[in-house]
C-alpha cells in the first residue's frame, strides 16, 4: 500500500519538555501551567502525559510506571492551566498505585489509574516488531504535537486521514529520565486512531474514550520509535484499536489499546 501523510499541520511551535514541567501548589497536587491558543479541545496524550509526570513525582525513584489506564470525560482546555491531584492507594514491596485526577475549573476532565514497580530480572517473551526498513519515509511534523517529528512508511491497514503505521521521535533532548521518556511515549500515543481504518464518508472515528499504555521495556524517546496500529471493532458508536511501539531493532518497548466514539461525520 502507499504511505499515508498526515494531513493536518502542526499548530504553533512549543516545547514538550517545557509542558512537562509541574508546579507543586500542595501535597499530592500540581498544576500544569504550560498552556497555549488552539481550535480544538485539549489534545488527549497531553493530560495523559502530565497525569502521569504527577504520578511519578510522587514515587520512589527506582520504580518506573507499568501500565496506565486512563479516561477521557470532558473536554479540555489547552489555554488553561490543568491541576493534578495525585491520591497515593498503595505503596508495596514491588509495587505502587496511583490515582490521578486532573481538573479545569473543577470538573474533571480526564481520570488515570497508573502502577510503578521496580524492575527484576525474568526470561523474556514475545514476538519482535516486523521492522524491515529504518526510517527513511518522508520526514513531516506531527499534528498537534510539540517537539516530535515523524516518517511514515508503508501502511498495512488502508485509512484515509491519519496512517496507522508510522516512525516518530521527539527532537528535545529528554536526558536519562526514564520517567520523562515514558511521558514522551503516553505524549505520542494518542495522536492517531487505530479505527481509521473504518472510517467511511459517513462515519468516522471521533473523540478518545479511554486509554490504555503498558510498558515492557526502558524507552528512549530520543531514537526513532515505530507506532503500529491495529483496528480490532466497531460496535454501538464505539471503535476499539491496538497497537505496539518499538524502537529500530525491533524492540517491543509498549503495548496501548484505546476505544474511541465512532460516529456519523459531521458534516460541513
Amino acid at each position: 500500500m502507499p504511505e499515508v501523510q498526515f494531513s493536518h499541520a502542526a499548530p504553533m511551535d512549543g516545547s514538550f519538555t517545557e509542558m512537562m514541567s509541574l508546579e507543586e501548589i500542595d501535597t499530592n497536587i500540581y498544576r500544569a501551567g504550560y498552556v497555549f491558543e488552539e481550535p480544538y479541545a485539549l489534545y488527549g496524550g497531553q493530560v495523559a502525559a502530565q497525569s502521569l509526570m504527577a504520578a511519578g513525582l510522587t514515587v520512589d525513584d527506582d520504580r518506573a510506571p507499568h501500565s496506565l489506564h486512563g479516561y477521557f470525560l470532558r473536554p479540555g482546555n489547552a489555554a488553561k492551566p490543568t491541576v493534578l491531584q495525585v491520591f497515593r492507594d498503595r505503596d508495596g514491596r514491588s509495587f505502587s498505585a496511583r490515582r490521578v485526577v486532573a481538573l479545569q475549573e473543577g470538573k474533571v476532565i480526564f481520570s488515570m489509574s497508573a502502577s510503578f514497580a521496580h524492575p527484576v530480572e525474568s526470561p523474556e517473551y514475545g514476538d519482535p516488531l516486523p521492522v524491515d526498513e529504518a526510517p527513511k519515509g518522508t520526514l513531516s511534523s506531527l499534528p498537534r504535537m510539540f517537539g516530535f517529528e515523524a516518517r511514515t512508511t508503508e501502511q498495512v491497514y488502508a485509512a484515509k486521514d491519519y496512517p496507522l503505521r508510522f516512525w516518530a521521535r521527539c527532537t528535545e533532548d529528554l536526558g536519562t529520565s526514564q520517567l520523562l521518556h515514558q511521558c514522551a511515549l503516553t505524549y505520542l500515543s494518542d495522536i492517531s486512531s487505530g479505527v481509521g481504518a473504518y472510517n467511511t464518508e459517513d462515519f468516522k472515528s471521533d473523540a478518545s474514550l479511554d486509554h490504555v499504555v503498558w510498558f515492557h521495556r526502558s524507552i528512549d524517546m530520543n531514537g526513532w520509535v515505530l507506532m503500529d496500529l491495529h483496528p480490532e471493532a466497531v460496535t454501538h458508536g464505539r471503535g476499539l484499536y491496538r497497537g505496539r511501539l518499538g524502537d529500530e531493532d525491533g524492540a517491543h518497548l509498549a503495548t496501548i489499546a484505546q476505544e474511541t466514539l465512532f460516529r456519523p461525520t459531521r458534516k460541513g
